[in-house]
């Protein structure tokens, strides 16, 4: 028999997905006609420029061995450039670049390099649940801010108190937001940033759907506000952006020093991307976005469907600028993981309860928009006769 895990894994619980990949999986196996709507994973493939690219360099023989725990610099000069473009943000490719194998173990592995136990890390509730993870896999105490509708999501640093303030260390934010799809303003930029330097923070920005924007929004970085590079980093992805969730592919940028930490602890975990990947990534990261324009006017169609069928059936949403999801608040009562179970088992349609990224996502769902609109109006149909079944 083997000995116990260590303490480390005792704080970790499993991946809040892992039991309703579960039941999924159950129910499929039976016959059910699962639409899934829970997770973020896209259904789009990428552009074929894209495949090309990765096919080219697979067929490589010399790329096939070990590229670098940083990144090649073909890929770091690509994220550079891009940044400049997209965002008029200067970065020095050797220095204020690195790449992940996907932002995820970068989120994950940030905590391991900044926190230990005492420390704190500020965590938004609701959130994305790496944030926590991270945290308690180094043995770091959480303080939660809420997010709140009536501040249109937006944590209320105030409400931190001192005691916690002089113990925490890391800020996370994330905007455009998992899973409310709120938006950042500038104002609340310049705020978050002055804040972590007043409190000597290191401001951790998770920016994935900085690309995914309808009705003309255009999604800031963090590191647009003059002297964020002091406090701040930023992570990047391609999964949401360029459809490419599968391949693993983001990118930590802004301060060096940062920077050079997660390195230096990556140096000792992996041995870097396969090239390939880092080679297609960098073509992503410079081709013409006219592609990502006709993606984000679907993912806009799907919202439409989805947001009209979900307020007619008396789930109250609005209609976000950005993200892949819809964030849809319950009929008064309702716990979100008693009714996303109860809408599965009747009806065969999976989301996410607003309760598994935290206390304050309690009362609501998060919906995928990943899938084609045929499915997604099959989908509606099925919430609201659900809903009718249910007296609302």
């Amino acid at each position: 028999m083997p000995p116990a895990p260590s303490e480390r894994m005792q704080r970790l619980k499993p991946y809040p997905f892992a039991a309703l990949e579960r039941r999924i999986a159950e129910l499929q196996a039976e016959g059910r006609d699962v639409i899934r709507l829970d997770i973020g994973s896209p259904d789009m493939a990428p552009p074929s420029f894209i495949l090309e690219a990765m096919e080219k360099s697979a067929r490589d023989p010399r790329a096939h061995g070990y590229a670098g725990y940083r990144g090649i610099p073909a890929l770091r000069q690509a994220v550079a450039r891009f940044y400049a473009r997209r965002f008029g943000v200067a970065l020095d490719p050797d220095r204020e670049v690195l790449i992940l194998i996907g932002s995820k173990e970068g989120i994950f592995n940030l905590s391991l390099a900044y926190l230990g136990p005492g420390d704190v890390a500020l965590v938004p509730s609701p959130g994305y649940p790496t944030y926590t993870d991270g945290a308690l896999a180094a043995g770091a105490d959480v303080f939660y801010m809420p997010l709140r509708r009536e501040r249109g999501w937006f944590p209320d640093f105030s409400e931190i108190p001192a005691e916690v303030l002089a113990r925490a260390k890391i800020l996370w934010l994330n905007y455009p937001n998992n899973p409310t799809a709120a938006c950042p303003t500038p104002e609340f930029l310049t705020e978050a940033v002055a804040f972590a330097r007043r409190h000597n923070l290191l401001l951790a920005y998770d920016n994935p759907y900085a690309d995914v924007a309808f009705d003309g929004y255009r999604a800031p970085s963090v590191l647009s506000v003059p002297g964020a590079k002091e406090v701040a980093v930023e992570f990047y992805s391609l999964s949401k952006s360029h459809n490419m969730a599968g391949w693993r592919v983001g990118m930590l940028v802004g301060n060096a020093e940062v920077v050079g930490t997660l390195a230096r602890l990556k140096s000792n975990i992996d041995s870097g991307h396969f090239r390939p990947i880092q080679e297609a990534a960098a073509v992503a990261l410079t081709h013409d976005d006219e592609w990502m324009a006709e993606r984000n006017a679907e993912y806009a169609r799907r919202r439409d469907v989805m947001v009209d069928a979900l307020n007619a059936a008396g789930l109250t949403t609005e209609r976000p600028r950005a993200t892949i999801y819809v964030w849809a608040r319950l009929p008064e009562g309702w716990r979100s993981a008693d009714y996303a179970a109860r809408l599965l088992e009747a009806t065969g349609v999976s989301v996410a309860p607003g309760a598994m990224f935290g206390e304050a996502g309690e009362g609501y769902i998060r919906i995928s928009l990943v899938q084609p609109v045929p499915r997604l109006e099959e989908a509606a149909r099925r919430i609201q006769a659900f809903q009718q079944a249910l007296g609302g």
